[in-house]
């Protein structure tokens, strides 16, 4: 007999036989018919009570482990998400291999980052850990095959990680990718008072937007952040005197442009700066994140005045990518080499000593030798003491993966010959017995020494001494490297503490409100409706 599937109906009615009983014959039917009623043993009631069954979980109580790749904003955000889990029970973990679940904070910019983004799912999913994946990779492309299946927690809803972890935890896949909206219009992202767990206490990390302007023909970034959508100045001045309460003594401002910061909320960089430094307790300081040379020119003597500030670092990150105008253009970087030149001598001189990093694409679609030749004659002019050199990767969607590709030899020999010219130049050298003044916030990589910053933010390595770290002191520098000088600390000179409290211990979470104890208390809010179908368990998530 086949199948009933097999068949073509043309009406409901052909799956009604003339033996089949009638609505009235049914309805008599019923009429008789008892419920048996099934006698309950109490006791073994009170047992399954008191124990739940073995397969039950309990969210809030496993152990997560974080990892995030990219840029300090990717990193703000994954602070905010460990914050938000441990302020709910989840034990937040440096080993992936206790852990019960894996929290992978994404990064779309090149290649390499997201080749490890994938081995690291592909390694959780052979350890039989629970994923959760994060960050600009999913948000961007989120049906790739290798992200089937996963629950995804997109860029603008970080304030709702522990919903998603909760409900992964369970053995379901969640994504949540809207956008945040008010009245229709877009906002920066989560609030900026959530819990977090800052990797270094002494550093918070404030994004000041998301988003950018442009439509750069290489970025894969602009298809996860979208459009510039900038927070409140009011909301950002309240999060730094946060900060500074809860021990830290060093302010980043990051996002994709903040040259670009305001414009799509009637304000300005210089005017949030400004706010900014009021509120700056003496011995701490602040530094600004990268901004490109269009929205810059518009504010140059502003941001003289402002860089030229006590705690203030002199420094700016302003990327060229190319000193050639013709690359330039195929890249939509909507400024010339010219502008350029104009943001870094205007501030060279009116800031003195002030440090320009910049960043520069080898290989880039269409790039000839004559083009490339100009890039090294930029670096050679300004000798940039802080440059990022990379090798041109097409990412997949990005209108710059559709052009005619440079050879992959031509783009590895110009990357090296760029490297090349930059560490044939020591940028430090002529300081070595200057006596500058420090901020030690961190330990360096090699456990040898304590990073402090001067005002320049030049690397200075001082001796690992626990009273220097968090404070601002004077050293005398008697050795110079390629990316550092090493200084002595001066005996007689004053010693400042930035913070009017102590700095958070490692791991705490910072920022918890009234209110997110109470809601951390009543047990998470999760807005989704869930529902039987067939026997599979669905979850409708409604964006907000």
């Amino acid at each position: 007999m086949p199948a009933a599937c097999e068949s073509v109906l043309e009406d409901i009615e052909d799956i009604v036989s003339a033996e089949d009983l009638k609505p009235h014959d049914r309805h008599f039917v019923r009429k008789n018919v008892f419920p048996k009623v099934r006698k309950r043993s109490s006791q073994k009631n009170v047992q399954a009570d008191e124990e739940p069954p073995s397969d039950s979980i309990i969210p809030g109580v496993q152990k997560i482990w974080i990892r995030t790749w990219g840029c300090s904003h990717n990193n703000s955000d994954g602070e905010y998400m460990a914050g938000q889990l441990a302020a709910y029970g989840y034990k937040i973990t440096d080993d992936s291999a206790e852990a019960d679940l894996w929290l992978l904070n994404s990064c779309t910019v090149k290649n390499p980052a997201e080749d490890h983004f994938r081995n690291s799912i592909k390694k959780a999913q052979e350890g039989k850990k629970k994923v959760v994946l994060a960050g600009c990779v999913p948000q961007a492309q989120p049906r790739q095959e290798y992200l089937k299946g996963l629950s995804i927690i997109g860029v603008q809803q970080i304030d709702r990680v522990v919903e998603v972890v909760e409900e992964t935890i369970k053995g379901h896949s969640v994504r949540l990718l809207g956008q945040k909206k008010d009245n229709g219009k877009r906002l920066g992202g989560a609030r900026l008072d959530l819990p977090k767990i800052r990797k270094n206490p002494l550093i918070e990390i404030i994004s000041i937007n998301t988003g950018c302007l442009n439509a750069c023909t290489y970025c894969k970034t602009k298809h996860a952040r979208g459009d510039l959508a900038s927070y409140p100045i009011e909301e950002l001045v309240d999060r730094a005197k946060q900060s500074f309460q809860e021990g830290v003594c060093e302010i980043w401002l990051t996002s994709e442009d903040t040259g670009a910061y305001g414009r799509d909320i009637g304000t300005d960089l210089p005017t949030l700066l400004w706010k900014l430094v009021e509120v700056i307790p003496e011995g701490a300081m602040l530094r600004l994140g990268m901004t490109n040379p269009p929205y810059i020119l518009e504010h140059l003597e502003e941001m003289a005045k402002i860089l030229n500030h006590p705690r203030v670092y002199a420094f700016l990150h302003i990327p060229v990518q190319s000193a050639s105008d013709s690359v330039l253009m195929d890249m939509k970087r909507e400024y010339c080499v010219a502008d350029f030149k104009q943001v870094v001598d205007f501030l060279k001189e009116k800031v003195p000593g002030i440090t320009i990093a910049t960043d520069i694409i080898c290989g880039f679609p269409g790039e000839t030798d004559e083009d490339f030749q100009e890039t090294m004659k930029l670096v050679e002019l300004y000798r940039f003491p802080s440059l990022f050199i990379n090798q041109f990767y097409p990412r997949p969607g990005t209108p710059a993966a559709k052009m005619p590709q440079v050879p992959a030899a031509v783009k590895k020999q110009r990357t090296k010959d760029l490297s090349q010219l930059f560490h044939s130049y020591n940028p430090y050298d002529h300081k070595v017995g200057e006596r500058q003044r420090v901020l030690v916030t961190e330990e360096s990589f090699d456990s040898n020494y304590y990073v402090a910053h001067n005002p320049f933010y030049e690397q200075v390595l001082v001796p690992k001494d626990p009273l220097l770290m968090g404070k601002m002191v004077e050293v005398n520098i008697y050795e110079a490297g390629k990316h550092f000088m090493k200084g002595q600390p001066v005996s007689d000179a004053r010693v400042h503490t930035a913070s009017i409290s102590r700095p958070l211990a490692k791991g705490e979470v910072s920022g918890l409100t009234e209110e997110f104890r109470r809601s951390a208390q009543n047990g998470t809010n999760w807005k989704a409706q869930e529902w039987k179908l067939n026997g599979i368990h669905c979850v409708w998530c409604p964006s907000i």
